[in-house]
């Protein structure tokens, strides 16, 4: 009762007052922007954030006239893209901008609600970081339309790139490589044949190389692409875990490498199955009882020695893979309804599946193969893209807002 009679007060006070009083400006117009305008609160507010972060960082401040036309520009080039923004219909609900939060406390190790006390605690505003952030999270998408599209990157750059020094040394990952090294190159070729029907390659080093790491089974250790001998980088590019070379003449002899492991950040294994299986949905005509029947009569004729390739397509509904004889070919795991996967990873190789259902029907399925595949060399590919992506896409951009700042109509205001 009290906050509201003080209220009611102002306001007497504010209805009683003589046309001619004094007016305090709360805001004024200080550039005008094509159809909309940059406030004076908005310059005042983002000088003031930008002398405060030069003093938390002791660092000596510009001249008050350098930083005021850099905000000014920031806030003109800011404006123009949020009017983009509108004019294509982009919109960033509260839901979006709700989850935008949470990932940024996530971040920071704090729940939304811990976030929001620390940031007050602070002194900030909660709901003007969320209008801020909003800002941005349009303007992103601005640029994203407006520049995005007009990047284009091809296989000879992305090659080009990944052959540069820089990327080598950034990208590639660590190799632990052995090495045989012999004189003659018929004992390289007969020692190749031996790896090849399955013999030890560590210890065909011990007994064979003539290297000094011969006794370690052959072991260079751990090495950077960069930092090995051009014969064996050029050799060991792009290859995948379990590599093994052909001979390779160099000044001391014939080597044969082996790619035994990796490790980096970019280094990704993945476990596969190769798979096949056969699949009935049930219909209006035939209820699941039936169909899971009818497909025990199939499984068993497949138990029985009949071909499952050919069952696959005289019985099989799934369109994707009846025609290929039940033939799925390689999958990860995420790739498949839960009950398939769960099933498929419990399934011995070779062995037939019982009957079991998921979201599609009724299926038995049969893994032929596993493997676990060095996925490595594709994640190293996507991140050089990544990289010469921002890097085009910023030149792009700074382009692309050179141009709509130059077009556009700008007016400042003298203000006092």
């Amino acid at each position: 009762m009290i906050m509201k009679k003080n209220i009611y007060i102002v306001l007497s006070i504010l209805l009683t007052l003589p046309v001619s009083a004094k007016i305090e400006v709360l805001d004024r117009v200080a550039i005008i922007v094509g159809e909309g305008v940059v406030l004076e609160s908005q310059v005042n507010n983002m000088l003031e954030n930008i002398k405060t972060r030069y003093q938390e960082q002791g660092a000596p401040m510009p001249p008050q006239e350098v930083m005021l036309e850099q905000v000014q520009e920031r806030l003109i080039i800011e404006e123009l893209q949020l009017q983009m923004g509108r004019q294509a219909g982009i919109r960033v609900g509260d839901g979006e901008l709700n989850q935008a939060f949470e990932n940024i406390a996530q971040s920071n190790g704090l729940s939304l609600e811990r976030f929001i006390e620390t940031l007050e605690a602070e002194g900030e505003s909660y709901e003007e970081l969320r209008s801020q952030v909003r800002k941005e999270m349009i303007i992103q998408r601005v640029q994203r339309g407006k520049v995005g599209r007009e990047v284009d990157i091809t296989e000879q750059e992305l090659d080009g790139f990944l052959a540069t020094e820089g990327a080598v040394k950034e990208l590639s990952p660590e190799l632990f490589v052995r090495q045989i090294l012999v004189s003659d190159q018929n004992k390289a070729n007969s020692l190749l044949m031996d790896i090849e029907n399955g013999a030890d390659f560590a210890n065909l080093a011990k007994e064979n190389s003539t290297s000094s790491n011969a006794s370690s089974g052959g072991e260079l250790g751990w090495r950077n692409l960069a930092d090995l001998p051009s014969l064996f980088a050029d050799a060991l590019k792009n290859k995948k875990k379990g590599y093994i070379s052909p001979p390779l003449k160099g000044g001391s002899g014939y080597f044969i490498l082996k790619l035994e492991d990796k490790r980096g950040d970019l280094v990704r294994f993945e476990d596969q199955w190769n798979v096949r299986h056969i699949l009935m949905m049930t219909t209006k005509l035939r209820d699941e009882t039936f169909t899971k029947k009818e497909l025990e009569e199939v499984r068993a004729r497949v138990v029985g020695g009949e071909d499952f390739s050919l069952l696959a397509k005289e019985y099989s509904e799934d369109p994707g893979s009846a025609s290929r004889g039940g033939d799925l070919d390689w999958l990860s795991l995420g790739k498949t309804a839960p009950a398939f996967e769960k099933m498929m990873i419990e399934s011995p190789v070779n062995e037939i599946s019982p009957v079991f259902e998921s979201e599609f029907g009724f299926h038995f399925l049969q893994v032929l193969e596993t493997r676990t595949e060095d996925l490595t060399e594709e994640v190293i590919k996507d991140r050089a893209y990544g990289i010469l992506f921002a890097r085009k896409f910023d030149e792009e951009l700074e382009n692309s807002l050179r141009t709509t700042r130059a077009e556009a109509f700008i007016e400042f205001k003298e203000l006092d």
